[in-house]
Parts: C-alpha cells; structure tokens; sequence
C-alpha cells in the first residue's frame, strides 16, 4: 500500500445505520471500512420527512462553512446533499445544475448550498479535497470532480493515483494533496454533517434536495425546481 493509500484508508466513519445496505470495499486503499448504502427501493421507503424546520436546516456545521452560490438574502433557498461517487448527483450536476444556475442563482431568485453526504471512503476524500481547493474553490473543484467521476471513482484497484492526477488540475501538490486527506477535524466535520442530516432531516439517498425546507419529490429537473420555486417567488 503506497503512503497516499495509507492516509485514506484512514478516513474511518463512525458506524452509524443511517442507510440501510452495505457496500463492500472497492480496494485494498478502503479495506478497513464498509459502509452502508440504500439500493433504490430502500431509499424509496426510507424517504424521511417531506419538510424540515428552516431554522435548523439552514445551521451549517460548527467550523464547515457554508459555501452559497445567488443572493444569500433571496427569500427561496435551495440546499442539496450530494456524494461525489453518486452518478445520479453527477448526473444531475452536468446535465440540470447548469439551467438552474442561469435561471434562478445567476438571476439572484434564489441561494443555492451543497453539502457533503459521502456514501464512502471515496467521497469523503473527494469531500475534502474539494474543501480544501486551492482559493477557495470548492464549486470549481466538485465540478472537475463530478465530471470526471468515471475516471477515478469506478477505477479497479487503487483510486488514488487518479485522484491525485485530478487534484494537480485544480493546484493540488502531493503535499496539500496528503496534508488535506489527514486533516482529521475536517473529516470529522463532514462526518458530522452526513449524520445530522441523516437523522434530523431524514436523508438516506443523494442526491436529496430541500427547497424552503420541502423536500424535492421526483426526478431533479428543471421543471421539478420550477414547480416548487416558481410559487415562492410570487
């Protein structure tokens, strides 16, 4: 095992059943671990609530910022919980975000936060990777990680050269590269943030979306958004 593979598989969450299947390890690099992941149907049933209180739901983490894209003052908030190995989040990210962007947040109608739900050891790198961008660029490093999602989160064996080869992309050095996949507080934190909206907010599959605090039902289209943004903005 190389030093970089060493450094994530110790990225070990606290077990907690907040999904309800469990995955096997992709490698040797996340061989300590197994986490728990929703099938479909799973997720489906394990729903949660259709609305959350506003207040408690727009308190980010103590110490995890959060990152609003639009007017911060707009009175429509929208807040997605994403796992950068989901392709369904990925999907959503190349193919819908863009349109909701020049629609809603470049129009300044609404603020826009994603917050880290890693469904793996994977993810939670790549969650941290992204926190730590060089210049603060935490949108401009999940979108280089989501459209590249094919080329290091479904790699056989060790993921972690390609990782790296990603990260140099947005100014990565081995050394910021190994320093952020040991900061210990900075996992605890995303950590802290899967479990809070895990068992407070009821989120068992990404991507989940909140919209005022209602949960988006269906597929994460532009229409769907529309439906529920539309009339809030009246």
């Amino acid at each position: 095992m190389t030093k970089t593979a060493a450094l994530l598989s110790r990225l070990n969450f606290t077990r907690r059943r907040v999904l309800t299947a469990s995955l096997a390890t992709a490698s040797i690099a996340f061989a300590a671990v197994t986490f728990l992941v929703p099938t479909p149907a799973q997720a489906q049933r394990s729903s949660g609530p259709s609305e959350v209180p506003m207040e408690a739901l727009m308190k980010p983490i103590d110490g995890l910022e959060d990152i609003v894209l639009g007017n911060p003052e707009a009175k429509v908030a929208v807040v997605e919980y994403a796992s950068l190995t989901c392709g369904h989040c990925s999907h959503f990210h190349k193919e819908n975000f863009p349109a909701l962007k020049k629609k809603y947040i470049d129009a300044g109608k609404i603020s826009f936060i994603m917050r880290e739900f890693p469904l793996d050891n994977l993810a939670a790198a790549g969650a941290m990777l992204a926190r730590c961008a060089p210049n603060g660029k935490i949108y401009a490093m999940t979108d280089l990680l989501f459209n590249t999602q094919a080329d290091w989160a479904y790699v056989q064996g060790n993921p972690v050269p390609k990782l790296f080869e990603i990260a140099k992309q947005a100014g990565f050095t081995q050394e910021t590269f190994d320093k952020c996949l040991k900061d210990q507080k900075l996992l605890d934190q995303i950590n802290a943030q899967r479990s809070r909206a895990a068992d407070q907010f009821g989120v068992s599959a990404t991507p989940t979306f909140f919209v005022n605090g209602k949960k988006l039902q269906g597929a994460p289209n532009v229409e769907a958004f529309d439906a529920m943004i539309e009339p809030l903005l009246k």
